[in-house]
C-alpha cells in the first residue's frame, strides 16, 4: 500500500479551519493509500497515523519555526510515495515546496481548498504534478492563465446535531422563533453590511437575525463595532455573537443561513458552514458571481446578487417559510452534500489522482 504524506497545518482542534478539517475527513476515508498526517506533539488524530511535528495547533497562519519542521521534514524526513499538499499557494511556500520536490523527486499533488485573490499571479510557481481545486470556478481563473487542474469536491462528514443541543443553544442566546443566521467575515467583503441592511429593512420584524463570527484580527473587531454602530444608527434589531461553542447547533436551529458577500477572501471554496448547513437540512443564500453559486445545483442554495439588502431579504424571508416546496428542497440539498461531498466519494477520486502521479513518476524514471 502506497504512502501519502498529507502537508497541512496542524490536524487538530479545534475544528474552525476548512483546510484541516478537509484533511482530517478525506485522510480517514482512504482506502488504497495509507495516510499520514501531521499533528501537534501528543494529540494524534484517531484512526489515522499520525506525525507529531508540531508544538501547537496553531494560528491560522502557521509560523516560521512552524513551516521550518514541515521543510525539514520533507527532506530528511521518513521517506513517502506521495507528498500532498494543503495550502492556500503564495510565493514563500510555492518555493518552498518546489525546492523540497527538486531535491527529493516525491510525486505531488496540490489541493487549493482556498484560492487567494493572488492566485493568477502566483499560478506560474504552482509545481505539483496535479493541481486540485475545489470548484468550477477557480479551474476557470487556472485555465485563463494556462495551468491545468482537476475539480474534486471538499470531503465534509455532516455534523450530527441533537434536537437538546439546539434547544439549549436557542435558550442560551434567547432565540424565540425563526432566526436567519450571518455566520461569515466581518473584515472582508460586504457580506455582513448587506446583512446588517437588510435587517434594519424588515420592518415586520418576522425574522430575528443572528449574526456570529470569530474576530481573527484587530480589523475584525474595529469592523464589528462599525458595524453595531451602522446597526443602532439604522434600528436593526441584532443579535451579535462572537465565536461560540456550538455552532453546528446555532446553525441547525436557523430557519436560513446567509453567507451573500462578494468575496470569499480566505474562505474555502465551498464555504465549509454552508455545506454543513445544507448537510442539516438549512437553507444557504451566497453571493452571485462567487465560487459558493455553483452550489444552487443542491436545490436549497439560492446566488443572490450581492450589495443589494432588499434582495437578501426577500430570499431571507421567503426561504424561511416550511412549506412543502421548501422542505422538498431542503431534503434534496442534504442529499446532494452527501453525494457529492462524502467522504468515501471524495477519497475514491483523490485515489484515482494518487493512482495517476505514481504512473507518471514511475514513467519518468524509466
Amino acid at each position: 500500500m502506497f504512502d501519502v504524506l498529507f502537508v497541512s497545518k496542524p490536524v487538530a482542534p479545534p475544528w474552525t479551519d476548512s483546510n484541516k478539517n478537509l484533511v482530517r475527513d478525506l485522510s480517514r476515508a482512504l482506502v488504497r493509500y495509507h495516510p499520514r498526517v501531521l499533528v501537534p506533539s501528543g494529540a494524534p488524530l484517531a484512526g489515522v497515523t499520525s506525525e507529531q511535528l508540531y508544538e501547537g495547533a496553531g494560528e491560522y497562519a502557521p509560523a516560521f519555526a512552524a513551516n521550518a519542521r514541515v521543510m525539514a521534514r520533507l527532506l530528511v524526513g521518513r521517506r513517502s510515495d506521495i507528498w500532498h499538499f494543503f495550502f492556500a499557494p503564495n510565493p514563500v511556500t510555492l518555493l518552498a515546496g518546489r525546492a523540497a520536490k527538486l531535491a527529493k523527486g516525491t510525486p505531488t499533488v496540490h489541493t487549493i481548498a482556498s484560492a487567494p485573490d493572488s492566485l493568477e499571479a502566483v499560478s506560474g510557481e504552482l509545481f505539483a504534478d496535479t493541481v486540485v481545486v475545489l470548484s468550477q470556478h477557480t479551474k476557470a481563473r487556472l485555465e485563463k492563465v494556462g495551468v491545468k487542474s482537476r475539480v474534486i469536491a471538499p470531503a465534509l462528514l455532516p455534523p450530527e446535531v441533537s434536537e437538546g443541543r439546539v434547544v439549549a443553544t436557542r435558550a442560551r442566546y434567547k432565540l424565540e422563533g425563526r432566526y436567519a443566521l450571518y455566520a461569515g467575515d466581518l473584515e472582508f467583503g460586504d457580506g455582513a453590511q448587506t446583512f446588517v441592511r437588510a435587517a434594519a429593512a424588515d420592518k415586520e420584524r418576522e425574522l430575528r437575525y443572528v449574526v456570529a463570527s470569530r474576530p481573527k484580527t484587530a480589523k475584525a473587531h474595529d469592523a464589528r463595532a462599525r458595524l453595531e454602530r451602522e446597526a443602532r444608527e439604522l434600528g436593526a434589531d441584532l443579535v451579535w455573537l462572537g465565536e461560540i461553542d456550538d455552532i453546528h447547533a446555532l446553525v441547525k436551529g436557523a430557519s436560513v443561513l446567509s453567507l451573500v458577500t462578494d468575496t470569499l477572501h480566505a474562505k474555502m471554496d465551498w464555504p465549509l458552514v454552508v455545506l454543513e448547513a445544507l448537510a442539516l437540512g438549512v437553507p444557504s443564500l451566497v453571493g452571485e458571481g462567487t465560487a459558493a453559486a455553483e452550489l444552487k445545483a443542491s436545490g436549497a442554495c439560492e446566488p443572490i446578487r450581492t450589495g443589494d439588502p432588499r434582495a437578501l431579504g426577500f430570499a431571507l424571508r421567503a426561504w424561511s417559510e416550511r412549506n412543502d416546496a421548501v422542505r422538498s428542497r431542503l431534503e434534496s440539498g442534504a442529499r446532494w452534500v452527501q453525494d457529492h461531498c462524502g467522504p468515501s466519494v471524495v477519497a475514491a477520486q483523490y485515489e484515482d489522482v494518487y493512482d495517476d502521479v505514481v504512473v507518471r513518476a514511475r514513467s519518468r524514471r524509466r
